[in-house]
């Protein structure tokens, strides 16, 4: 496993962050976020959600790894992986994903994670529950 550059954000599983969330480096989420997560696309930024994370927004970072629960649409444009006890509740927009069985996605998974992409040429979704198993 690798880690972007820059410093290492940790939110302590005693720790709720209400707003909004932009980071550069890591992030490692064992708490609760009710807010947006933004890292820079450009960057090599990581936000990892661990099994009693859990974030209530939307998620537009590069690299994501998801083993807790989200309720919110994830951007990705480089790499999501999706551990066994992830929970997704919204939409899923990557360009590389990896799925382990247990995994679910309660929305669409759809390739090509920026949105100019999506407006420029409609990825193809597919659509209802996925369940990775």
């Amino acid at each position: 496993m690798s880690f972007a550059t820059g410093g290492t954000t940790l939110i302590s599983k005693a720790t709720e962050i209400v707003g909004d969330v932009h980071f550069s480096g890591n992030l490692e989420i064992e708490g609760k976020v009710r807010g947006n997560i933004i890292a820079d696309s450009k960057g090599d930024a990581r936000v990892r959600i661990m099994e009693k994370g859990q974030v209530e927004g939307d998620i537009r970072v590069p690299s994501v790894i998801i083993n807790g629960h989200v309720k919110g649409n994830v951007h990705s444009d480089k790499h999501i992986e999706l551990a066994a006890k992830a929970v997704v509740e919204g939409n899923v927009h990557y360009h590389m994903i990896e799925m382990v069985k247990g995994s679910q996605v309660n929305g669409n998974l759809v390739y090509g994670a920026t949105e100019t992409k999506a407006k420029a040429a409609p990825a193809p979704a597919l659509k209802g529950v996925s369940e990775a198993g």
